[in-house]
């Protein structure tokens, strides 16, 4: 062989190492739903040391994008969906919103956006049709003022869309089409990422599956092959995932898009809030989707490797918890950014997650019911009421990691909830009279009572405003409490 055909082979191998590197990276979602968020650096070395090279924003705080510019992990940044009127209706303000959160952070501090994520989920049946007109045209002002902007090439607007967008007439894969109600919608979506050279972007999570039906066989929801498979023709699906996924290639298949490429936006486990939702299971689920990943395995209709963001980082206390109260619990680190169980992504030398570095928190001091207060006082129940309305108790309840506690248990987890979100107020442990500080461990076995981190503000103004915020629920809390 001459040597242009060895620098041409040279040449070509690194291309093919840049390109899968590039695409099928480990990726994860950045929620930042919380009531005390880690400052954006800090998440950003968590990013770095666990390997993660790609991740998945829900907006775009500045603060965020700035320190991820600096780290050369590649973004998804997130549009929310009250944005989503504003944007179909003015290309000026898509150009405006595209030259403050992609231009300026691709030229100043050499950010590697690579996504614009148009609005989450928003043909999600529950919004009643609320984001149906304007999603399309959203997603082509945002693409048309990247285009603008000389990004063309680099910058692809993306819609993150739930797995309920499509849905099969035979309960298998090859039955598989968009919805009825919504496919007009769905097909000028996707010729419009087709001709833009974008992805199809889809959430897909079997632990829902097995939430909402009691008789989904559960087994069916993991990757280790323990299921019966189901037969799709000469197609055997073993696991729910790759059942789903291939439903939506029918799809497109049988719409005319057959080579768009696909990006499971969303794919995770919970771990409390449900019987189903624990560590045993969000491992399990977890590592056997990280070990088919690094293996380059995808499924039957798409065997290449799978381009996924795990679901998620860390656990938000302030997601709605409509769909269930697991929502808040998805993180596969804890709010204080501790490893919640053992998972090996393939990134680190130990194989082990890495902790978030130099976190600090607050004293070690608890809110719980006082021991000498009756369990029939008449302002026991407004008290947790009050306090579950405004903190987090989604870890009570039947098969939650706190469920197993008596009565007492649960009030003191609810007014230590309620007690740690307020940053330890001491005002906040009053209810009535009801509550006291302790400083001795109330911990139970796997229910474990939190003591909160130091709360992040930001810059100056924002740290201000949150003074006055403070002050004005620490009047609140007098009012509501005393």
């Amino acid at each position: 062989m001459g040597t242009g055909f060895d620098v041409f082979m040279l040449v070509f191998f690194c291309y093919c190492f840049w390109f899968l590197h590039s695409v099928n990276g480990i990726g994860v979602n950045w929620g930042t739903q919380c009531s005390h968020p880690f400052p954006p650096d800090t998440v950003v070395n968590m990013l770095a040391e666990n390997g993660f090279q790609k991740v998945k924003l829900f907006d775009a705080d500045y603060d965020t994008l700035k320190a991820l510019g600096r780290s050369r992990i590649e973004v998804m940044v997130g549009i929310p969906n009250d944005m989503l009127a504003t944007l179909s209706t003015s290309l000026k303000a898509a150009e405006k919103w595209v030259s403050k959160n992609v231009t300026a952070h691709l030229s100043s501090s050499g950010g590697n956006i690579r996504y614009v994520a148009v609005g989450n989920e928003p043909f999600l049946q529950t919004y009643n049709n609320s984001y149906l007109k304007s999603t399309f045209p959203a997603l082509k002002n945002i693409q048309t003022a990247l285009n603008k902007a000389g990004l063309a090439g680099k910058v692809k607007a993306t819609v993150p869309l739930n797995a309920d967008v499509y849905e099969t007439s035979t309960g298998l894969p090859s039955g598989g089409d968009f919805r009825a109600d919504i496919h007009d919608y769905m097909i000028q979506i996707v010729q419009f990422l087709s001709q833009n050279g974008a992805p199809f972007t889809v959430n897909i999570y079997p632990f829902i599956s097995l939430y909402t039906d009691s008789n989904f066989p559960v087994e069916y929801a993991f990757f280790d092959g323990t299921a019966s498979p189901v037969a799709d023709g000469s197609t055997s699906y073993y696991n729910m995932f790759d059942a789903n996924h291939d439903t939506l290639v029918w799809a497109l298949r049988k719409n005319g898009f057959d080579s768009l490429p696909i990006i499971v936006g969303e794919i995770g486990w919970p771990t409390d809030g449900d019987r189903n939702a624990n560590i045993q299971y969000a491992q399990r689920f977890n590592q056997g989707f990280m070990s088919r990943s690094s293996g380059g395995r995808g499924t039957p209709l798409r065997p290449g490797p799978v381009d996924a963001y795990l679901f998620s980082l860390i656990d938000e206390d302030e997601k709605s918890i409509s769909p269930g109260n697991f929502e808040r619990h998805w993180g596969i680190f804890t709010f204080d950014g501790l490893p919640k169980y053992s998972l090996n992504l393939g990134t680190t030398n130990s194989g082990a997650l890495i902790p978030a570095r130099n976190v600090k928190h607050l004293d070690n001091k608890w809110c719980i019911l006082k021991p000498s207060v009756k369990l029939d006082d008449s302002q026991l129940a407004p008290s947790v009421s009050y306090a579950c309305s405004l903190a987090d108790c989604t870890s009570l309840g039947f098969g939650t990691s706190c469920g197993g506690m008596d009565i007492r248990g649960n009030i003191s987890y609810a007014f230590n909830s309620y007690y740690q979100k307020n940053n330890q107020l001491d005002e906040a442990c009053k209810f009535s009279g009801l509550g006291t500080i302790t400083r001795t461990d109330p911990s139970s076995g796997n229910c474990k009572f939190e003591v909160m981190i130091e709360p992040y503000y930001g810059g100056t103004a924002r740290r201000r405003s949150s003074m006055v915020l403070a002050a004005i629920s620490t009047i609140w809390i007098l009012l509501m409490v005393m």
